[in-house]
Parts: C-alpha cells; sequence; structure tokens
C-alpha cells in the first residue's frame, strides 16, 4: 500500500476578509461515501450560511479522486481555488468545506479566490498529520515472571500494548505494524525457546501520528 500522509483529525479554523466570515473545516476521508458524508454533515450544521464550498480527494497520486463545488459562488472562484490548495498540502484522503457568512460587501472574482485560497491554507497549515499504516492486533498467554520481557519486546519491535488481563497467566494484546511483526514473533520464540507463540487475532489500518 502506498504511503502518504493524511489528516489525524478533524480540524477547524475561521477569519475574517472584508466582514465575511470564512470557515474552513478539513477531515480525513478514505472513501467516496465518508467524503459525502461530511460535505452534508457540515452543509447542516452550516444550514444558514451563505455558502458551504467543498473539496475533497480520495486516494493519492495517479489514483486519486477529485471533487469541488463553488455551491453558488462565481464560477471557478471558490470550489476550483480550494481544491487547488488542498491537492498543494501533500494531503491525501482529505476533504474541506468551506462556510461563508456574506458580510455585506462583495468582494470581487480575485477577492473571492484569494478568501477561499486563504482559508483552505489557514485549515491545512494547522492540520496534524498521520500515516495510515496496516497492524496486526494479537494475543498472548504467558507466565507473570515473562511480563516485564514481553514489555521490552513489545516496544523494541514498535508495538503497543493495548490490555493485560490477569488470571492464572497474563493475558497480553498489543498491536504492531505489519512488516514489525515477523521480527517480533521471532524474537518471542527465540527468548522463550518456542513455548510462547501469539495468536493474531485482527488485521485493521490505523492512523499513525507523524512528527512535526
Amino acid at each position: 500500500m502506498p504511503r502518504y500522509p493524511v489528516p489525524l483529525q478533524e480540524i477547524r479554523r475561521e477569519l475574517i476578509v472584508v466582514n465575511s466570515r470564512f470557515i474552513a473545516t478539513l477531515a480525513p476521508v478514505f472513501s467516496v461515501e465518508q467524503a459525502k458524508t461530511f460535505v452534508a454533515r457540515i452543509r447542516h450544521e452550516f444550514a444558514d450560511a451563505s455558502h458551504n464550498v467543498p473539496a475533497y480527494m480520495v486516494g493519492s497520486g495517479a489514483s486519486v479522486i477529485e471533487h469541488c463545488s463553488d455551491d453558488g459562488e462565481p464560477s471557478g472562484t471558490a470550489g476550483r481555488p480550494a481544491l487547488t490548495v488542498l491537492k498543494g498540502s501533500g494531503l491525501g484522503d482529505a476533504a474541506v468545506v468551506v462556510t461563508r457568512y456574506f458580510g455585506g460587501t462583495k468582494l470581487g472574482t480575485g477577492g473571492l479566490v484569494r478568501a477561499y485560497s486563504e482559508a483552505v491554507r489557514s485549515v491545512v497549515a494547522e492540520t496534524p498529520r498521520a500515516e495510515r499504516m496496516p497492524t496486526l492486533t494479537i494475543l498472548v498467554e504467558l507466565p507473570y515472571r515473562w511480563l516485564e520481557r514481553m514489555r521490552r519486546l513489545v516496544d523494541v519491535h514498535m508495538g503497543r500494548v493495548l490490555a493485560e488481563e490477569f488470571a492464572g497467566e497474563v493475558t497480553v494484546t498489543a498491536r504492531f505494524p505489519v512488516e514489525r511483526y515477523p521480527g517480533f514473533e521471532g524474537a518471542l520464540r527465540q527468548a522463550s525457546n518456542d513455548t510462547i507463540h501469539p495468536l493474531i487475532v485482527s488485521e485493521e489500518e490505523e492512523l499513525i501520528p507523524l512528527a512535526k
């Protein structure tokens, strides 16, 4: 799976341009259906706004699906500038809706392009980024004396302990990036003389925050 940055979470920023309010809301979306649902939710939240201008990209690179709309603004002054900034952000799987409350002064076509572009730039600049990573979740039953060693092995191989249950033995639930799991499994088998065997219970994708 190709890797590229995506928004870690939904985020919103606002700016005022000649008395008009521009509220940019950006969120991760991983399908066209998710993007449409997000756009519909923002439009419902700001149903009294003058315009709710959407732009989204699902995927990245050659496989990206793009969409934008001017939502009643003059053609080419809102949706296309918003999408252009989003495309230049380096993000994939991202949707933005710029909500405008008209302030009584017309901005002209150039002013609208600048305002919608700046609204998207402002929210993109503050968006925490993440990477979609395939992960494995495992269960391991082990003697109590093995617990600290297990925690260290999980940490060394970039895993994360999700839960620990204490009964006759300890049951550890942990999650690993798929690419790091073979190293963990091999180290665990070697250290335990092949007496402790992890069980894979699920495989899924997770958003891993990227360092700033």
